[in-house]
């Protein structure tokens, strides 16, 4: 499960680790200049109604650095050891705030560039405003990750089939869809997918979605690898 990047409390100090990446991190930005970039472990910015988050918040987490074009269009360099234990998911997020009653559409378009080695997934997060419920949409995974929870079986949902895991993290529910097989580029509709857990499988109320977050969920990336997101976009009414 991704950590959540409004609910994080730690005391955790990352400077030696993040100071020798910094400037190799830098360097792997796209040739042109990006418009932000950080190193820090929870550097954060907000662009074009999206905010961008380096969120290393995992123990034992390496150097990585985030840089943007724009709110849709930006990418991490992660140089994390290959040990066990998720170390961070840089992520970028668009708010709701809607109930799923009253949501007439929730969707996402996602084109990623990811690395054939590490182990990491590529994925949304998605939020409840209580943070009692966690749902995470597996689009890709290398290496070895899976999910919180026991297997429910496969559904297809939002134009994708899924293999669906349910389980806690020990605050809260947390509801796994894993791609039944990796994608790089496509659109998720999400609505249904809320629709489901809530009307058919009775998981949840008419639950207040407060954010839908997109990134990688990194747990080993060994020599510094790259991630990017070349176009992440989310839309609802």
């Amino acid at each position: 499960m991704a950590k959540s990047t409004l609910t994080k409390i730690t005391t955790t100090v990352l400077a030696p680790a993040m100071a020798v990446g910094a400037l190799v991190g830098l360097a792997s930005a796209p040739a042109s200049a990006a418009v932000w970039s950080s190193c820090d472990q929870w550097g954060s910015t907000s662009l074009n109604g999206y905010t961008l988050y380096n969120n290393i918040w995992g123990s034992g987490a390496g150097s990585q650095c985030i840089w943007a074009n724009s709110g849709t269009n930006w990418g991490v360099w992660a140089d994390h050891p290959n040990t066990g234990g998720i170390k961070s998911y840089p992520d970028s997020k668009k708010v709701i705030n809607k109930s799923i009653n009253s949501l007439g559409s929730l969707s996402s378009n996602y084109n990623v560039s990811v690395p054939s080695s590490g182990a990491y997934n590529t994925s949304y997060d998605i939020w409840d405003t209580a943070y009692r419920y966690e749902i995470m949409l597996w689009v890709n995974k290398t290496g070895a990750v899976g999910p919180l929870g026991t297997s429910q079986g496969n559904v297809s949902l939002g134009g994708h089939t899924w293999t669906v895991y349910k389980g806690t993290n020990g605050s809260n529910q947390v509801f796994s869809f894993v791609r039944t097989s990796n994608s790089s580029s496509g659109t998720v509709n999400i609505l249904p997918i809320l629709k489901w857990i809530k009307d058919t499988k009775g998981w949840f109320g008419n639950e207040t979605i407060g954010d839908v977050q997109f990134g990688f969920e990194i747990t080993s990336s060994s020599g510094g690898l790259n991630f990017t997101a070349n176009n992440l976009t989310v839309s609802s009414s």
